[in-house]
């Protein structure tokens, strides 16, 4: 008997048993299956001259594999003409490539209830990824924390509308670089029973991220399964550096998705216009997938890009306008015929606090996303000051709202109780609906209806305090802070992922950068 599984037969299944029945379950909605057309922006022509425009920029123009003698030998053995570290890929070749990544697949969560379909006509919604700072009605803006970090995977775990635990939900900063994915791990192993993502700063530490996984799920049922979904991002313009396709190799080659995504700021890493960022978008994509498929071929990836424009004045990001959702619509176009997943969208905004602009740009970026068609949505909640900053009160905010989507994306219901004719009959010319046999048979699911905004008369608000929603949603995060509790999780396994995280930061010393 290995090490492993000594652990878990010291665990038991007695002492998970009791453990599940002590702990408390919070209710996570089933991911999205669309019922609602996408939103196509580009015809047929549109898209001919996008993808024949791509290819061309592979062959004629190349794409960069840098510090990686190891993919450009993959490349020069597929058919690519490698010069110095430039790959030039011969038209048709990238997309032959792509058609080897299945369509869709499945991430499993260590509780199966929550394993979520990547692809087709799905929507799995993840949280903000990568911010150094958080802020917090009481705190204000400051550096993140591993208290953070932990604080965040709780409010995601009890969230009802979000499917998927995320990544880097904060960078802990007051944990050492080369050790903290350790740390993040860890809590979104034992926190919380939602898919979570793998560790991308350094092929290693991918590599942990996978040792990891093997001792939550065991090490036979990750090899034949994916349970991790990692970022992998395209250093635009079509750069592809050691470190990030060093992370992804080893995704490949251990059966674990992989986002290939392009980070795109138009004007910046990409042409100002809508069809040169979608054609640069494309060859990247193209690279990455294709790359990915030399690694292994039917390896999961979900294609996409995360997509921004600058402020020619000041040169900073800004979201949610209609630049992004032009880009947004026709990226799902290109992806969605390369047969393959698709990551776009977020709560999107450029406010420095969670007010009526990160409303705004918010909203406009969820609902373009929902259009759009994406599979796999980042950042759907908490995001802040460009992607800066996880806010406490945006993430409960945006967490909230998503509760739209999954009722958007429902569409019309035109079965009997949908036409509602019998209630149309009862009430008659002049009558209303309040008391008929269908609205009291329907009010309960008839509409969506909002945990943290206030609808009340303003009466009731003022004598209540006349608290505004970022008031509330403070309020709403200490309260579901308060009330969790741990999902329960194998004792044998929990003290193999205590015992490997202990062993791995006492192998090597600190270091901050």
């Amino acid at each position: 008997m290995n090490d492993v599984a000594g652990r878990r037969a010291r665990g038991g299944g007695g002492s998970a048993r009791r453990a599940e029945r002590s702990a408390v379950s919070f209710e996570t909605a089933r991911y999205i299956s669309r019922n609602i057309p996408n939103f196509e922006i580009l015809n047929e022509e549109a898209l001919q001259i996008i993808e024949w425009n791509a290819d061309t920029i592979l062959e004629e123009i190349g794409v960069n594999f840098v510090e990686n003698p190891a993919a450009l030998d993959l490349w020069r053995a597929a058919g690519a003409d490698v010069k110095g570290e430039r790959v030039h890929i011969p038209r048709g070749l990238a997309r032959k490539l792509c058609a080897t990544a299945p369509s869709q697949f499945t991430q499993y969560a260590r509780n199966p209830a929550r394993n979520v379909n990547v692809g087709g006509r799905d929507l799995v919604l993840a949280p903000v990824y990568g911010p150094p700072f958080v802020r917090d009605r009481a705190g204000g803006r400051r550096y993140a924390t591993i208290a953070d970090f932990q604080n965040f995977v709780k409010l995601g775990y009890m969230s009802k509308w979000l499917h998927h635990s995320g990544g880097t939900v904060c960078e802990p900063t007051d944990v050492p670089v080369n050790k903290r994915h350790l740390d993040m791990l860890h809590a979104h192993m034992v926190l919380s029973d939602k898919p979570y993502m793998g560790s991308v700063t350094e092929p290693s530490r991918a590599q942990d991220s996978v040792d990891m996984s093997k001792l939550l799920f065991g090490a036979d049922f990750v090899d034949q399964n994916t349970v991790m979904t990692s970022l992998i991002n395209i250093n635009s313009p079509m750069t592809f550096d050691g470190i990030m396709m060093g992370a992804m190799e080893v995704y490949a080659r251990n059966n674990q998705a992989t986002i290939i995504s392009p980070f795109i700021v138009g004007g910046a890493m990409a042409p100002v216009t809508v069809a040169g960022t979608l054609t640069q978008v494309l060859a990247e994509v193209l690279a990455g997938v294709a790359y990915s498929q030399l690694v292994r071929p039917g390896a999961p990836v979900i294609a996409g890009a995360f997509v921004t424009s600058i402020d020619m004045n000041s040169g900073a990001p800004t979201f949610g306008t209609p630049e992004a959702a032009h880009i947004t619509y026709g990226a799902g176009q290109l992806v969605r015929r390369l047969n393959l997943p698709y990551r776009s969208g977020g709560s999107f905004c450029g406010s420095k606090l969670p007010d009526a602009q990160a409303a705004y740009e918010t909203a406009n970026s969820l609902n373009m996303a929902l259009l759009a068609g994406v599979n796999f949505m980042l950042h759907a909640c908490g995001w802040l000051e460009g992607g800066l900053v996880s806010s406490y009160e945006k993430f409960v905010m945006d967490a909230d709202q998503l509760g739209t989507l999954h009722h958007l994306a429902q569409g019309i219901s035109m079965d009997d109780n949908g036409q509602a004719l019998d209630a149309i009959r009862e009430v008659g010319p002049g009558g209303h609906y309040l008391g008929c046999q269908h609205t009291q048979a329907n009010f309960k699911s008839a509409f969506w209806r909002s945990d943290l905004l206030d609808y009340k008369p303003f009466e009731t608000w003022d004598e209540e305090g006349a608290r505004d929603t970022e008031t509330l949603a403070a309020e709403r995060v200490h309260k579901m802070l308060g009330d969790y509790q741990a999902p329960a999780l194998d004792e044998g396994i929990a003290e193999s992922l205590t015992d490997f995280v202990a062993r791995k930061k006492a192998s090597v010393p600190d270091a901050f950068i």
